[in-house]
């Protein structure tokens, strides 16, 4: 149902919080559209077999589950239409920086949105209640003007439907190179701990630590992960694991949430996923129950744990996309 949006004065936001997306995830900045590169014939490593895992009777999705945009036509749209499923959509041109804003009780969520008038998916991921959706443009410095907003009341169909679609942090398409990899990685699996198993095992197995970007990212904000680009460059920081590993598990329609906060020693600012599924897999460093949430740190797993993955311990969720 599309909420009604009222007419509301533009008034200036002084200094907006540039919270949630905006913040640094220990190498994670800098932004725009990945471009478009060849991905490589990654294979599929053969320890994905190495532990059991068990669950529910799973097979490859018919088809990759989607958001929708409903435009209106107008020079900024806000379309809430999806948030009962989960997400909403917005897109805006003009010629400063633009942000996104979704407010639900005292909880709000600050993006970028892109300028060029791109209809760009955001998670609806604080549960029912009263939302606000703001499209803010930049005035000068750290301010921002209102420009759009909209307003829905959400209740949804399933607690799991905001991560079981692309968005912004998680973006991938039917035609993605990642989806096409998580087919190929998933096509022995038979139980859904299986799939948790073989989409980890060969992220962790396939993706090596980019140390030079950390270093680069770790001073910047508004980093934008693309999964086919960490899938076609084989290394990137902890966002682009989660990203990446989110996608894979989403396309093959396993609830998986990009998670950012802070993990031992000192409180480090990283990234990981939590997975949903109706199945058991566990390792030394994985552990999957049935049914429930259960992290999956595929970048600790891959680095064994160091000065920008963490020891693995002391894990205190912040922002879930």
């Amino acid at each position: 149902m599309r909420a009604a949006t009222p007419a509301r004065p533009v008034r200036a936001i002084a200094a907006l919080a540039l919270l949630g997306a905006l913040l640094a995830t220990t190498a994670c900045g800098g932004g725009g559209d990945a471009p478009q590169i060849e991905i490589p014939d990654i294979p599929i490593p053969s320890s994905s077999a190495a532990s059991e895992a068990t669950g529910a009777a799973w097979s490859a999705p018919a088809e990759v589950r989607m958001p929708s945009f409903e435009d209106s036509g107008a020079a900024t749209h806000i379309d809430v239409s999806g948030a009962n499923v989960g997400y909403v959509a917005a897109r805006a041109t003009s010629p400063v920086r633009l942000k996104f804003q979704v407010n639900c009780g005292e909880m709000t969520y600050n993006y970028d949105l892109p300028n060029d008038g791109t209809p760009t998916f955001f998670p609806v991921n604080m549960g029912n209640g009263s939302y606000g959706f703001r499209i803010m443009e930049n005035i000068e410095g750290s301010s921002y003007a209102e420009i759009d907003s909209a307003y829905a009341e959400v209740t949804l169909s399933s607690e799991l439907d905001p991560f079981l679609v692309p968005n912004i942090f998680c973006d991938y398409d039917p035609q993605s190179a990642c989806v096409a990899k998580a087919f190929e990685v998933t096509s022995a699996s038979t139980n859904q701990g299986e799939v948790v198993r073989d989409v980890c095992t060969f992220v962790v197995d396939n993706v090596a630590y980019d140390y030079d970007k950390a270093e680069v990212l770790a001073q910047s904000t508004g980093y934008i992960p693309s999964p086919d680009a960490t899938l076609a460059e084989g290394k990137g920081v902890c966002f682009d694991y989660a990203s990446l590993a989110a996608a894979m598990l989403r396309s093959m329609g396993l609830p998986a949430q990009v998670v950012t906060g802070y993990v031992e020693p000192g409180d480090l600012y990283h990234s990981w996923i939590m997975v949903y599924a109706d199945g058991t897999w566990q390792t030394a460093v994985f552990s999957v129950t049935p049914n429930a949430w259960s992290r999956c740190d595929v970048t600790f797993a891959s680095t064994g744990g160091d000065s920008f993955s963490g020891s693995g311990v002391g894990y205190t969720d912040r922002y879930i996309y």
